[in-house]
């Protein structure tokens, strides 16, 4: 049956429930899901071409899943699909693949993977195939040429010992069937580690591969110098990352009782979570705090006297102004009648038509460093 994520009853949770069909891009009702990639055509050359076969007990482990042709062709009921970006989720979800997390001890004789470009995201990404491999079983990776394709396949030799590859759409597909005696232990160890949320130099907790992740976006860092102190009573930050808006929120607004942080990346979730207790813990005041894995595009699921966003634009180097403006009208629904969005953005991103459309007040506080604040006061219907 189809699956997708749902918006958690409790902070950082979810569940796995129906979904219906999605199309490619923005949808109708403003869901985000790119076309997939070179990459994930290349992943499956293997077995056209012979070199190898798929498991005699169809259990397979596809990690950062993406939806697809090939992927709807090949995939049987034991493909079990991981996919941390929601939107993504959603589609595979939607395109009848079974969704999920595998159990910590779990194997399977076949793990495909999409590495990042990320190098150190990469690296936990292979540790963590390599502990899901049943003995005897096979680690395949696809990345494109232009994204550390030899640089993966070089870090998946070094840790599992002999690799193969072929070359197809400008991608390198590699894999390993790893003995035990080849794996280098301490390196796994010391890869699953690269994971983890570490501290960068400016306090917050991050995680490699989330966006800025070792460093305040500059963005970012202007619409927080740029908050009113009087922003008051429950507040939503969208597309909050590693919570560095947010805990900003909590430090600058004093009247500020409790704030939701909405992010499409579970990867998130964790840091933010200990970014915005620390905050919390350094303000001396109560303050309700929740984090969701959450599409924001979507809508949200209750009022709110402010919001502050930072959204996305784009996904890899393709600029997508659909994900602001679907950020944009996320918030104006879900704002109370005065309710106050502030907003950062790129200077050349086309948001003051719909904002006008939206919100009674329009204004813009500042303008720097190619970005620009914006003040949306009292939503219109």
């Amino acid at each position: 049956m189809a699956a997708r994520a749902h918006l958690p009853s409790a902070a950082g949770h979810y569940t796995i429930g129906p979904a219906s069909v999605l199309k490619n891009d923005v949808t109708a009702d403003g869901t985000f899901a790119a076309a997939p990639d070179a990459a994930l055509a290349a992943l499956f050359v293997p077995f056209e071409a012979s070199a190898l076969a798929l498991p005699a007990d169809g259990r397979v482990l596809f990690l950062r899943a993406r939806a697809g042709v090939h992927l709807r062709e090949m995939a049987q009921p034991g493909w079990l699909c991981q996919q941390g970006f929601l939107p993504f989720a959603d589609e595979l979800g939607r395109n009848g693949l079974r969704v999920g997390e595998p159990a910590a001890d779990e194997r399977f004789p076949l793990l495909l993977l999409l590495p990042p470009r990320q190098r150190d995201e990469a690296r936990a990404l292979f540790a963590r195939a390599l502990r899901h491999t049943a003995p005897g079983g096979t680690l395949l990776a696809a990345m494109p040429n232009t994204q550390g394709a030899k640089s993966g396949e070089a870090d998946l030799a070094r840790l599992a010992g002999a690799v193969q590859h072929l070359s197809k759409h400008k991608c390198r597909v590699f894999w390993s069937t790893p003995v035990e005696s080849g794996i280098d232990q301490a390196l796994l160890a010391q890869w699953l580690a690269l994971d983890a949320p570490r501290e960068m130099a400016d306090g917050y907790l991050s995680r490699p591969g989330l966006f800025a992740w070792n460093r305040v976006d500059r963005a970012s860092a202007l619409l927080a110098g740029h908050l009113p102190h009087d922003l008051h009573g429950r507040v939503a930050d969208l597309g909050a990352g590693y919570g560095y808006l947010a805990a900003q929120v909590v430090a600058r607004c004093p009247n500020v009782g409790a704030i939701d942080l909405y992010e499409a990346e579970a990867r998130a979730l964790e840091p933010a979570r200990i970014n915005l207790q620390q905050a919390v813990h350094a303000c001396g005041r109560e303050v309700a705090v929740a984090v969701y894995w959450h599409d924001v595009t979507r809508g949200l699921p209750r009022r709110y006297d402010a919001i502050v966003s930072n959204p996305p634009f784009h996904q890899g180097r393709a600029d997508m102004p659909e994900l602001g403006r679907a950020f944009i009208a996320s918030a104006a629904d879900a704002l109370l009648p005065e309710g106050r969005l502030w907003l950062v953005a790129n200077r050349h991103l086309p948001y003051e038509a719909l904002l006008a459309a939206r919100f009674r007040t329009v204004r813009t506080i500042a303008q720097e460093e190619g970005f620009k604040v914006i003040e949306a006061i009292g939503g219109n219907a």
